[in-house]
């Protein structure tokens, strides 16, 4: 109920400045979606933070799992900060957040200090594969509204490299979010455990393990197994075509059956991005991350043959 009357708040915010000029209804919008996330944090226990388009929602669906489990929780309830600690105190108030509107409310743009003191979860991923899984999000999933405030292109039939290249929402701003994160680990130390979405791929139930234990739980191999299995990408699909989760809002309904590109667990392939862009394409995109990201994340070709070169040694 908390939820649907702040949506029907900022809608009438919304109509209350529509004769303002357009930047200040998006500046006020923006800030009042930053005070709510505020007041979510100043309670939670725990924050679990990515780009859009990065796995969070599979990760939410087995973090979510393990609760319901350890807990008997109803099977058809996601995870969404404070529903679960609701139902039993004994589970945490979780922040699941995009971390893109609490600096419109605090002010501070260039700085992760509003989490510190708070056990949080990086969620990274290629920003080459975020930036192709957010094009389909913003082509046939993504609102109108969402559009305007977040600033994505108005262009609906942009072409997909244009978009992934674009500063508005492709590979550069995803670069700059990830290189925001990368220098918080000074500052939030021993607080900020990285996960990578390529690493949960690979190996799910320990990536798993080191979130939960992260987040002040002690998960058995057991419960470990039953949310990946439960999270498994067939599974979720079948649950998002059905509608499988309550209170999830249009989080997990597909926009269109028979467009799989509008189904919120579209593909989930690491790597690819390759497979939309011809050689040249992909040269110029792994020359950009290459130059601009920092390789903390293991992302740039350098980083990777390093990585690569300590597993064979």
């Amino acid at each position: 109920m908390r939820s649907v009357l702040h949506v029907i708040g900022r809608k009438l915010v919304w109509i209350a400045t529509f004769f303002l000029p357009r930047s200040s209804r998006i500046a006020t919008e923006r800030r009042l979606r930053g005070r709510e996330e505020a007041r979510k944090l100043k309670q939670a226990d725990g924050v679990i933070a990515s780009y859009g388009k990065s796995g969070r929602t599979w990760l939410r669906v087995m973090v979510s799992r393990f609760y319901q489990v350890r807990y008997k929780l109803p099977d058809s309830l996601l995870m969404g900060f404070d529903n679960f600690h609701r139902k039993n105190p004994a589970t945490p108030k979780l922040l699941f957040t995009h971390d893109n509107y609490l600096r419109d409310f605090t002010g501070h743009r260039d700085s992760k200090v509003d989490y510190k003191g708070l056990p949080v979860v990086f969620l990274a991923r290629h920003p080459a594969d975020t930036a192709v899984s957010q094009f389909f999000q913003w082509r046939f999933r993504m609102k109108p509204h969402k559009r305007v405030i977040n600033d994505y292109p108005e262009d609906l039939e942009m072409p997909i490299f244009d978009f992934v290249m674009g500063k508005e929402a492709g590979i550069p701003k995803v670069i700059e979010y990830l290189n925001g994160w990368a220098e918080a680990k000074p500052l939030l130390g021993e607080q900020l455990h990285i996960v990578r979405y390529e690493d949960l791929r690979q190996s799910t139930a320990e990536a798993l393990g080191g979130v939960l234990t992260h987040l002040g739980a002690d998960p058995s191999p057991e419960e470990l197994a039953e949310a990946v299995e439960f999270a498994s990408f067939e599974n979720m699909r079948k649950m998002e075509a059905s509608k499988s989760f309550r209170g999830a809002g249009s989080r997990m309904v597909a926009k269109d059956k028979n467009n799989p590109d509008s189904f919120k667990v579209r593909r989930g392939k690491v790597g690819g991005f390759r497979d939309y862009f011809d050689d040249g394409q992909v040269k110029e995109i792994e020359s950009y991350i290459d130059i601009h990201l920092n390789p903390l994340f293991g992302y740039t070709r350098t980083a990777e043959k390093e990585d690569s070169a300590a597993h064979e040694a």
